[in-house]
């Protein structure tokens, strides 16, 4: 049975520490997540955007998801990651997602109040999480893009999470969504965080948190990627951020690359072996690999 997203983060808030959400859009990311989460102990959220909805269906998705949590037992929450299409959002809810994130970031204060309270009548009464956003994250994910960072003001979070009822409340301290977060030396505003964490009591989101580690850029671009100079966000300011009050981490770009850097290996590696199976396999592993990495980096694992 799936688990609310208010539910994994109780805990998490309780007991400090932060639980990976991994946006999914094909079988294959789906098992390197779950199966990194199962081998850990570990509770695990399974994000699907409005873009993965697009490529494979609300419907493959939720059923994969499903059938994971039956044959694991670890808490895992199915939930929509930058929703901003009422219908969208709408039909999640009702097609058994158990979280849901309505994203009014882009909107002036009092509009993404007045959505944000909307989704929140709606996913309350199902039983339904949900994570309102207040501030921008810059870079780009699909069609979330943001030209520069607007910092999340630690007043104006609180009255946000008192007049919506949010279950969650994710933060712009300076990450940026996509492989290329920050020119220059990587640095979170942790003391925004602490005034934030200061001022609201709901568990706190960080976006566009992805590592973008080292090894996964030089095994790509060993086997023909281009990608410039990627910086992500470093280990050690993680785990600052979770001791200041973050308990969900999302992770996205370091799935992409890992997926890129095992599909581009094994075909160069064996360029006879045409199986999709033999080359979807190793991305898999690669992502799972990565997966156990930041579950422990979280601290989430043996907590399910």
């Amino acid at each position: 049975m799936l688990a609310t997203l208010k539910q994994v983060l109780s805990q998490a808030q309780k007991e400090r520490y932060a639980v990976g959400a991994f946006n999914v859009n094909n079988l294959e990311i789906l098992q390197a997540v779950v199966g990194a989460a199962a081998k850990l102990k570990s509770p695990v959220i399974l994000q699907t955007s409005e873009g993965a909805i697009a490529y494979a269906g609300m419907n493959y998705l939720r059923c994969m998801v499903d059938q994971a949590a039956r044959e694991n037992r670890i808490p895992i929450v199915l939930h929509l990651d930058h929703g901003r299409d009422l219908a969208i959002i709408r039909q999640a809810i009702k097609n058994g997602y158990t979280s849901i994130m309505i994203d009014g970031s882009h909107l002036p204060f009092e509009e993404n109040i007045a959505v944000t309270k909307k989704v929140v009548g709606w996913a309350h009464a199902k039983g339904v999480s949900v994570e309102g956003e207040l501030g921008t994250i810059g870079g780009a994910e699909e069609k979330i893009v943001a030209r520069k960072i607007l910092y999340t003001d630690p007043d104006a979070a609180e009255e946000f999470v008192e007049r919506t009822g949010v279950d969650a409340l994710a933060v712009a301290i300076g990450t940026a969504h996509g492989a290329y977060k920050f020119s220059g030396e990587a640095k979170l505003d942790i003391k925004r965080l602490k005034q934030i964490k200061g001022c609201v009591k709901t568990p706190l989101v960080l976006h566009g948190a992805s590592g973008v580690p080292d090894w996964l850029v030089r095994t790509a671009e060993q086997y023909g990627a281009k990608l410039g100079k990627p910086e992500g966000v470093p280990d050690d300011q993680t785990r600052d951020a979770i001791r200041n009050g973050i308990c969900k981490i999302n992770t996205d770009t370091d799935l992409r690359l890992a997926f890129d850097a095992g599909v581009r290996e094994f075909l160069a590696t064996a360029p006879e072996d045409f199986d999709p199976r033999h080359i979807l396999g190793r991305a898999r592993e690669i992502m799972q690999s990565v997966v156990e990495h930041r579950i422990k980096l979280f601290g989430s694992a043996g907590r399910a």
